[in-house]
């Protein structure tokens, strides 16, 4: 495999909110460097909900992840299983849910924490956080900058084709001080601010990259329903595809069929939706 991909989740955050305060993202919109559209997220718009839906491709009705509380390892397949089908090397800097559902279940706090598996037929290189302990006083999240970091060393020791990043930062913060209020403004242009020095490094080592959130959060800081705030994001590439017209809402089973072609990875039948990118 010799394409490259990375995704980029930032948890919990409106379309408004991306549109209106990720000054750098935007730039690169203005300037030509990133496209953009609106990402509608499943039913339920809660976050383990997602996870799954975003690399299997599949609604939650059919995968059966319901919310938080039902976490387990996914039997469809996923991107990860597919791009290591296709000899690439995976990788995910992300929230211990997404080992569980695409490596192994329960999540074993010393063993999985960190890892290195050349030969799994998922998750190559793995690096977790569980948010133990997580509260409205303490929302027990590392530094997106450190997350930042640590998926750019893992692409340049061991030649990612495909990694994830995920970071709960904004959600938790959202759920705390809602979105519309000067914490949140501030916390999305530190977080716009930590992250942009990394694109730039990332597209010269050949990346495509994906910058979106895995669903939004509404005036009382809830996810979960069908409520546009709760449901939209914005969605930001950076790379040489097409794509549709910026009023196309792109709907978040086309994720993982579009990151697959992109990587010319096989997209499994399970997988119905059609790739956005060309």
């Amino acid at each position: 495999m010799q394409n490259k991909l990375l995704l980029i989740i930032l948890d919990g955050v409106p379309h408004r909110n991306w549109r209106r305060l990720f000054g750098n993202l935007e730039g690169w919109v203005q300037s030509g460097e990133a496209r953009v559209w609106t990402h509608r997220a499943v039913l339920p718009s809660i976050s383990a909900s997602c996870y799954a839906s975003i690399h299997t491709g599949v609604s939650p009705q059919v995968h059966g992840c319901t919310g938080n509380g039902n976490v387990f390892r996914l039997s469809q397949p996923d991107i990860f299983s597919q791009v290591r089908a296709a000899n690439g090397v995976t990788g995910a800097v992300a929230h211990s849910f997404w080992s569980e559902f695409f490596n192994r279940h329960p999540f074993d706090y010393v063993r999985d924490i960190e890892y290195d598996e050349p030969e799994s037929d998922t998750i190559n290189h793995g690096r977790f956080h569980t948010m133990t302990g997580y509260g409205h006083d303490n929302q027990m999240t590392p530094s997106d900058v450190d997350l930042f970091a640590t998926l750019t060393n893992l692409c340049l020791r061991f030649g990612l084709n495909y990694g994830l990043l995920h970071t709960c930062t904004l959600d938790s913060m959202g759920h705390r001080f809602f979105h519309d209020c000067t914490q949140m403004d501030h916390a999305c242009f530190v977080m716009d601010e930590m992250l942009a020095p990394f694109i730039p490094k990332w597209r010269a080592a050949g990346y495509e990259v994906i910058v979106t959130a895995d669903h939004g959060q509404d005036a009382r800081g809830h996810h979960g329903g069908r409520d546009p705030l709760q449901q939209e994001s914005a969605l930001y590439y950076f790379g040489p595809a097409s794509g549709p017209s910026e009023d196309t809402v792109i709907d978040q089973l086309q994720l993982a069929p579009t990151i697959l072609s992109r990587l010319g990875a096989p997209v499994p039948d399970t997988m119905q939706a059609r790739p956005f990118l060309t």
